[in-house]
């Protein structure tokens, strides 16, 4: 009984730092709540896929080039992207999934993308790994930009 108590325990950690990635839906079937795995497995789903379908309509800017800050960018969290501007004019795109435990990064500064679980820190001009645990840079997403919008794909 207090090896299943653990093991919950375990999983409910696992699936906080995991932030809706593959180990939280893990952490639902471990668990082996039936309710609570549903209730689990559905907020995660349509926060992030249903959540970036209706918040942002298909064709419609993702962002204006004058919201990205110079040196520094902007998190979409229910797109998981990360859209930073290294120099005036250039425009990146990431994803906002840290490498190490699926966390969403939540800061830029100081020119990183910083991850608030771990530490993990990643340039804002190639998403290549500068400091922390994480064990690969951020992958890189297509945009689109088109006059002062910012398109995703």
């Amino acid at each position: 009984m207090l090896a299943g108590v653990g093991l919950v325990g375990l999983a409910g950690a696992v699936s906080a730092c995991g932030s809706g990635g593959p180990s939280s839906s893990s952490a639902g079937t471990i668990a082996g709540a039936p309710p609570a795995t549903t209730g689990a497995g559905s907020a995660p789903s349509s926060a992030s896929g249903g959540g970036g379908s209706t918040a942002r309509a298909q064709g419609s800017a993702l962002a204006t080039t004058s919201e990205i800050p110079v040196g520094s960018g902007k998190i979409f969290t229910s797109e998981k992207i990360v859209v930073t501007q290294p120099n005036s004019g250039d425009f990146k795109a990431f994803s906002a999934v840290c490498t190490h435990m699926g966390c969403i990064v939540s800061t830029i500064s100081n020119g990183t993308i910083d991850c608030p679980c771990h530490g993990s820190q990643y340039s804002i001009s190639t998403g290549a790994v500068v400091g922390g645990p994480a064990p690969s840079p951020l992958p890189a997403q297509t945009i689109k930009v088109t006059g002062s919008n910012i398109f995703l794909g």
